[in-house]
């Protein structure tokens, strides 16, 4: 699988759209000058700081099933959500609910042995694979998400391509909000937490306690996000999981999360994109 493909072709767009931009600049100066002065967007982000050579296919395999072995579970709980509460919007009720669906930390035992995986993991590490990670770890929370949405909505109406873009917003922000309070709740300290060696470019103090990675925030938005595109576009849902699979490794190869902290995220991610494809009615 070209590592690239899932991100390629948004390029051809994005350069028509850069010429369109400069073209109009010309022309309209201010309305230019306006725009600069916004906030990058994903598109321009991204554009400006092209993905490298991400992860292999091999590599990303087991993080990837762990991940889409949760779909199951999260849509049977979701089901018992639905027929309580129906679909009507309540985000504070379904953050409480959702919280109490994700099974508490495993044992101390389980998670040294999980932290053994990750210890194994860091050394086998590369420049490439660094430099892969990093990539991953600053677009992989929402900008390659938004990104792939861009691309579907060049060939929908404006309306309806503003409603998808409010839906995931939605989900990205309430994935996260949820994930953190479990976070704060449970307070498992990150791998490189546990073994400041894993990371000492962090500088973590002697008996530092946080950050905290149960669950981890990177898998909850990911798999927020997977769930929304994979039904506004179920013909690319493959590419989706892909890119859903790196960014997941990413987080084991710079010990940022033991795999428990991932495959608890994308639980809550599930869950939160399926409660609001139920309540906008997708």
């Amino acid at each position: 699988m070209n590592a690239l493909r899932a991100i390629k072709w948004p390029y051809a767009v994005i350069a028509l759209l850069a010429v369109a931009a400069a073209a109009f600049g010309l022309l309209h100066p201010a309305a230019a000058s306006s725009s600069a002065q916004k906030k990058p967007g994903a598109t321009t982000l991204i554009r400006q700081n092209p993905p490298p050579t991400l992860f292999t296919d091999a590599e990303i395999a087991t993080i990837g099933k762990q991940a889409a072995d949760q779909r199951t579970e999260a849509d049977a709980l979701f089901a018992q959500w639905k027929k309580a509460h129906g679909t009507t919007r309540d985000d504070k009720a379904f953050a409480a609910w959702a919280a109490q669906q994700l099974p508490p930390p495993p044992s101390a035992t389980q998670r040294t042995a999980e932290l053994h995986q990750v210890q194994a993991l860091a050394k086998t590490r590369t420049a490439a694979g660094k430099k892969a990670a990093t990539w991953l770890e600053l677009y992989g929370k929402k900008d390659v998400w938004k990104l792939y949405l861009h691309d579907q909505r060049e060939l929908i109406s404006t309306a309806q391509g503003t409603a998808e873009k409010a839906e995931l917003k939605s989900a990205l922000k309430l994935a996260k909000t949820i994930s953190d309070q479990l976070a704060a709740k449970h307070k498992q300290p990150a791998p490189f937490v546990l073994d400041p060696t894993l990371r000492p470019e962090k500088h973590i103090k002697p008996g530092a306690k946080g950050p905290y990675s149960y669950p981890s925030r990177h898998a909850a938005r990911s798999a927020a996000a997977v769930t929304i595109l994979n039904a506004l576009s179920p013909h690319r849902a493959d590419d989706y999981q892909w890119m859903r699979a790196e960014v997941l490794y990413s987080r084991l190869y710079m010990a940022g999360h033991l795999p428990s902290d991932l495959t608890a995220g994308t639980l809550i991610g599930d869950l939160t994109g399926d409660y609001e494809l139920a309540v906008t009615g997708q």
